[in-house]
């Protein structure tokens, strides 16, 4: 018999982003125009299953473009690329299809309109991550990486009239509020993004896990360690004082996360396939959470089209291609 009043409450938004949905489509719609091998830059998106699940129908994942054949095609993830990506690839004939993401490409705007001004950019972000890597190569010579608001107090700035900053797309809503107030007062002329960088899928998951902090015990969060946006949704729970865990499946429940938990909390990051939450949902419920409530905080329905190299191909209205789930 289930323990009385043992719940779990499955937020929504959760999971696949419109981004992530793309960049899935685009390695299955080339498999399916050009067949294997199709050749990716990176981990499409930071999922460990999403990729292996590639791999298995033929996507061959690479860390750089060396390890492409000369006049073969590659995919960039939806992280983006520096330019010095895109040139290497002109160079070397690849034929590339361009899976970044739409927001990711307008930070990577966004930072080739300061730098064309002269402004030293100031990009929030976390140091060695695919997206920071990427847009820092737009403007290399003008932007400067940082990560928290002490970052921010050591800034020795050329001219503090001409000085921007820009975000990566995956923050933490708190702790990147805190540095662009901490840059605003140390450079009253700074100038930032028309529209806020930190992604609608992002601030949609945190302002789930806020809201449901006060009506759970715990908070399960489905997602690879490599996921930003998977972590954030982690570090805002714990900071409430809840504790959370992010988990790639079922299979890394620890059963002592669960004990005296009556109400569990489940979300999942933005590359994290749906499957794997139900699976989760099922393994509860054989522990004893037999109440589900879904909650949901805002409905997304966002779409981005396809790559123009996969658009305009002749043979793309033929290819029958099941579109990602996502919710």
């Amino acid at each position: 018999m289930s323990a009385p009043g043992k719940k779990i409450i499955l937020l929504r938004p959760r999971g696949f982003c419109a981004g992530v949905v793309r960049a899935i489509d685009v390695v299955k719609i080339a498999l399916n125009l050009y067949g294997a091998p199709i050749y990716v830059r990176k981990e499409i998106v930071h999922n460990r299953h999403v990729v292996d699940e590639l791999r298995g129908l033929g996507a061959i994942f690479i860390e750089e473009l060396d390890e492409v054949p000369t006049g073969a095609r590659v995919i960039f993830s939806a992280h983006g690329v520096a330019p010095s990506v895109r040139s290497d690839a002109r160079n070397r004939n690849l034929k590339v299809i361009d899976a970044t993401c739409p927001l990711v490409t307008k930070v990577h705007l966004e930072a080739v309109k300061f730098a064309r001004k002269d402004y030293t950019i100031i990009l929030i972000g976390h140091k060695d991550h695919d997206e920071v890597i990427g847009t820092l190569g737009e403007a290399p010579e003008s932007t400067i990486l940082v990560s928290s608001p002490e970052d921010v107090d050591r800034l020795t700035i050329k001219d503090p009239e001409r000085i921007s900053f820009i975000t990566q797309t995956t923050l933490s809503l708190d702790e990147t509020s805190e540095i662009v107030q901490r840059l605003k007062e140390r450079f009253p002329k700074i100038q930032g993004p028309a529209a806020q960088d930190i992604c609608y899928a992002t601030e949609n998951r945190q302002l789930a896990v806020k809201a449901v902090v006060p009506l759970c015990q715990m908070l399960l969060v489905v997602g690879s360690q490599n996921s930003s946006n998977s972590r954030r949704l982690v570090e805002v729970c714990q900071k409430i004082g809840v504790p959370a865990y992010l988990i790639d499946d079922l299979g890394e429940v620890q059963p002592q996360w669960l004990d005296g938990v009556d109400t569990v909390a489940v979300t999942a990051g933005a590359s994290a396939p749906e499957n794997l939450v139900e699976d989760l949902i099922e393994s509860l419920r054989q522990r004893g959470y037999s109440d589900l409530e879904e909650m949901e905080i805002k409905e997304e329905d966002v779409r981005f089209n396809l790559p123009s190299e996969l658009a305009r191909a002749p043979q793309l209205k033929t290819v029958q291609i099941q579109t990602s789930a996502r919710v």
